[in-house]
């Protein structure tokens, strides 16, 4: 049985499944991929050599550049994809199991904010260890995409 990876948006409104091995696994810290996942980074891995089904929606595109285009969920807005001259990548977090996709390098580091490296040294706490916040986190329903393949989504009892 070959390698697969299936993944998708947070609403479940786009799915995809890959299979064959993916390589180049990384981080990239520029502006543009920032701005793109609203977040100090965007880890991102190359899907070259493996073949890529969208199981479930399409995602829409956005022009970033002259030579690269990202995709997203258009209903949910979680960002998907990297479309460049050096092949179509996807965000390693939308995967359902993103730590089997380690990044190995990181690129675009001109642009990493100055206090990314401090924190792993941030005091750490579980979602659960704030006690002024229980009431509000035990009253949260999720209707975010489970991580793994639904037949049928979003589930009839929303």
């Amino acid at each position: 049985m070959s390698v697969h990876h299936t993944g998708g948006c947070q609403c479940g409104a786009v799915r995809f499944r890959v299979e064959g091995e993916m390589r180049d696994s990384s981080v990239c810290y520029c502006r543009m991929c920032q701005k793109a996942s609203a977040a100090y980074a965007l880890a991102l891995v190359n899907t070259s050599g493996a073949n890529l089904t969208w199981t479930r929606g399409q995602p829409s595109w956005f022009q970033s550049s002259n030579v690269a285009r990202r995709g997203f969920c258009e209903k949910c807005g979680t960002p998907l994809a990297y479309d460049a001259p050096d092949g179509l990548a996807l965000s390693v977090v939308a995967f359902d199991d993103p730590a089997a996709l380690p990044p190995t390098v990181a690129w675009g580091t001109e642009s990493k904010l100055p206090w990314c490296d401090a924190v792993p040294e941030l005091p750490a706490h579980g979602t659960m260890e704030d006690t002024g916040a229980a009431d509000f986190l035990a009253s949260i329903v999720s209707y975010q995409h489970p991580d793994h393949d639904t037949d049928n989504w979003p589930p009839e009892e929303r």
